[in-house]
């Protein structure tokens, strides 16, 4: 692993001045970001905050008990040396496009592909074969999203108001350009000539080759073309409205920036680290903090402001920041109920799961009804035991108690549970993962199980200062040949960008013509607290696993390789995508894990033996509260996409929370508006995210349990699961690596053997 300054080495003088500042001599631009994990990752484990010094750039404040020596960090020295020589068989994308730019390139690359599109509709029925067919229109699609791709990302991540609105444009003219070729019956009829043709000549296609004929064909049928021409015409119309709509959900959920105001005394219990962090103006004689809505500092207040009124204003005020979206969510919801009748499905469930593991909504149903029973009682429980810790400490502070337990109560008491049954302070442990101690270790422990190495890319061109960008190698290359692909990280919060934890695969891997290889590129986004003036920036133990959890579905996209970019690392089952990053999560309660990647920010111990077991402790205490959350979120979602007609979206969304999950609310509001995966691509699919922990429960413990650093499991990993991506049945991926049919046994032990 590396994270190198600049192109060349850098001397750096340093000095052991307990609280003082490191002075740092240059003669070339830096990154003072990427200089400080440089020293931080090899031997000496620092921490920065604000230099006080106004104008300073090339100053990093270190806290007592640091000592650093002087010297020349080499950057070739920081890997092996063959690979500081090595370059890229694909240079990375630039970032620099104008709005312009965005539109100008979208509507070239479509009509190349349109043009690609037509030439296979032109084609004799003679001539339409695998080659003429299927793979000319698998490789443009390839080089389509290669170009796209990227453009549609700025609307996530770019700072400039003009980039994100041409990036949201440029997506709209990609998801209406998707629907028109949807719906080529022209095109359509040349698959279906060229598969008759296939079958009758007797070619021999190898396995992924039938897999791509099979998913073409199947998707002209699922996309109407056998309708008659006046219904394909509507279909179309109610397909691109649905695209636009989803598009505008999401442009807002990505753009909100709302916030609610407190007082220093409304925020009593909420960590000073954290209120440090918050905007701090004058209104009239009052002093008020105002706290975003983002969840760096809206989620430790729900935590720990002992204030029950502030956690309310705070939390409704969190459930209503999104209203706006709400009439948009029952559009989209009326278009999909239309499209799926046009189509002949009995519900958009029933349409969205049967390319899934699970087949049908009715399935879903099964599904999710049987864990809601199994896991309700365990959930009834856990709600008394923390409702009567709400008796006690309401009483013992003289305030009212009202028998009741709030949606805002349920983080509150569960941290309060936690430090009292097993004198475990989240505040505490988050002072032992420091960002740049952690991100640096979770590389590292990604590295050695899957035989690769990041290499930062010097002075890249980057859409925004903040991100990373690295190359990708295998851990013994020794040519291009061992080169994997590109990753982006864009951790910190900041306006206007995409405000939780996800991964984009923004260009996909595949076959070239020539037989050569398109590299993958993926990009993590996440939102990770910031420095404060007197901290570095702090992980809680719940965003360790979330980063570990997200850098999954990183190396699910650049260690995948497959002949063709449809089925290139996470484009499998939705109802399987989050299952390796799901089995990956349980790293972060593994003791000697856990030991590696902590580091008090001040001391640089890492987490104590008696620390670590309380964490581990912990993982289980209300989890049966935690999945009933979980399937209140896929119960909506299911629910609005089986009814036949249209329901009070927002009347059933606070419903079912108070049924499913038994958290009482409070003011009722449109909650379902900041619902982004319902048109993020797991409409009638939220059930996934429980139905795949199956898989992961089972993964984890039939083959990483007993030894999760061995490096030779995780290459039987790489091989089984992650390289054939979604060229072969997802099961028969599973069955390879557990050496048996999957089964249910250890996630039924893991929720209610281990609570």
């Amino acid at each position: 692993m590396m994270y190198a300054v600049t192109r060349q080495s850098r001397r750096i003088a340093s000095f052991s001045l307990g609280c003082g500042l490191l002075a740092v001599s240059l003669s070339t631009r830096w990154n003072p970001r990427a200089a400080f994990r440089s020293i931080a990752r090899y031997g000496v484990r620092v921490t920065p905050t604000y230099c006080p010094v106004p104008g300073c750039k090339t100053a990093i404040r270190f806290f007592s008990g640091t000592s650093i020596s002087s010297g020349i960090f080499d950057t070739a020295s920081l890997f092996t040396s063959n690979m500081a020589n090595l370059t890229p068989p694909q240079p990375p994308p630039e970032w620099t496009h104008t709005p312009e730019d965005v539109l100008r390139l979208t509507k070239v690359a479509i009509e190349k592909d349109r043009g690609v599109q037509d030439q296979v509709a032109k084609l004799p029925a003679s001539e339409c074969n695998f080659d003429t067919v299927f793979s000319a229109l698998a490789r443009s699609e390839a080089v389509l999203e290669a170009t796209t791709e990227p453009l549609s990302f700025y609307q996530n991540v770019s700072p400039l108001k003009e980039l994100r609105d041409a990036s949201n444009e440029a997506e709209q003219l990609i998801r209406d350009f998707e629907v028109e070729s949807s719906m080529r019956i022209d095109v359509y009829n040349a698959k279906m000539a060229a598969q008759k043709n296939i079958e009758s000549s007797g070619k021999k296609l190898n396995p992924e080759e039938q897999r791509l004929v099979d998913k073409l064909v199947l998707d002209g049928a699922r996309s109407g073309l056998a309708l008659p021409e006046a219904d394909r015409e509507r279909l179309k119309e109610k397909r691109k409205e649905l695209s636009q709509v989803c598009l505008e959900f999401s442009k807002n959920f990505n753009e909100e920036n709302g916030f609610v105001s407190f007082t220093l005394e409304e925020l009593e219990g909420v960590p000073q680290d954290v209120v440090s962090g918050y905007v701090k103006r004058t209104e009239g004689d009052k002093e008020l903090y105002d706290v975003t809505h983002k969840t760096p500092d809206i989620f430790p207040l729900f935590k720990y402001a002992q204030s029950a009124e502030t956690r309310r204003r705070a939390y409704e005020s969190f459930e209503a920041r999104l209203e706006l979206n709400a009439p948009l969510l029952d559009r989209a919801l009326e278009l999909r109920r239309n499209i799926a009748a046009l189509l002949g499905y009995k519900t958009w469930a029933d349409y969205v799961t049967e390319v899934k593991m699970v087949k049908s909504g009715d399935n879903v149903e099964k599904f999710l009804t049987d864990l809601e029973q199994r896991l309700r009682p365990l959930g009834a429980l856990e709600r008394e035991t923390l409702l009567k810790l709400k008796a006690d400490e309401l009483k013992a502070r003289g305030e009212p108690f009202d028998g009741e337990f709030y949606i805002w109560d349920y983080r509150y008491y569960d941290r309060l549970y936690v430090e009292k049954t097993l004198s475990l302070d989240d505040a505490l442990v988050k002072e032992y993962f420091p960002v740049s101690v952690v991100v640096p270790a979770i590389l590292e422990i990604y590295q050695n199980l899957l035989g690769v190495r990041f290499q930062e890319v010097k002075d890249a061109s980057l859409w925004h200062p903040d991100a990373q960008m690295f190359a990708v190698w295998a851990a013994d290359a020794e040519d291009e040949s061992g080169f994997v692909g590109y990753c982006y990280l864009d951790l910190f919060p900041r306006a206007s960008k995409y405000s939780h934890a996800a991964v984009w695969g923004l260009l996909p891997g595949y076959t070239l013509p020539d037989g050569k290889h398109a590299y993958p590129l993926a990009a993590m986004v996440a939102n990770l607290a910031k420095p404060t003036p007197d901290r570095p920036a702090l992980m809680r133990h719940d965003d360790v696993v979330t980063f570990f959890h997200e850098m999954g579905h990183v190396f699910h996209g650049l260690l995948s390789r497959t002949q063709f970019s449809r089925f290139h690392g996470t484009r499998v089952a939705r109802d399987f995508v989050e299952a390796p990053s799901q089995m990956l999560e349980n790293w972060c309660w593994e003791p000697k894990v856990l030991e590696k990647m902590s580091r008090h920010y001040k001391t640089n111990e890492a987490l104590s033996a008696e620390l670590i077991e309380k964490i581990v402790q912990s993982r289980y205490v209300n989890v049966g509260l935690f999945y009933l959350r979980q399937l209140f979120f896929a119960r909506f979602d299911l629910q609005v996409h089986t009814h036949k007609d249209k329901q009070d979206a927002t009347a059933l969304w606070n419903d079912l929370r108070e049924r499913v999950s038994l958290v009482k609310g409070g003011k009722r509001s449109a909650g379902q508006g900041s619902f982004g995966h319902i048109v993020g691509g797991y409409d009638a699919g939220y059930y996934g995210y429980t139905y795949s922990l199956v898989f992961a429960a089972d993964m984890y413990s039939t083959v990483f349990k007993s030894d999760p650093l061995d490096p030779a499991r995780g290459d039987r990993y790489r091989k089984s699961i992650l390289q054939p991506g979604g060229s072969r049945e997802e099961l028969d991926s599973l069955e390879e690596f557990l050496g048996r049919p999957p089964n249910s046994d250890a996630f039924m032990k893991e929720i209610f053997g281990g609570s």
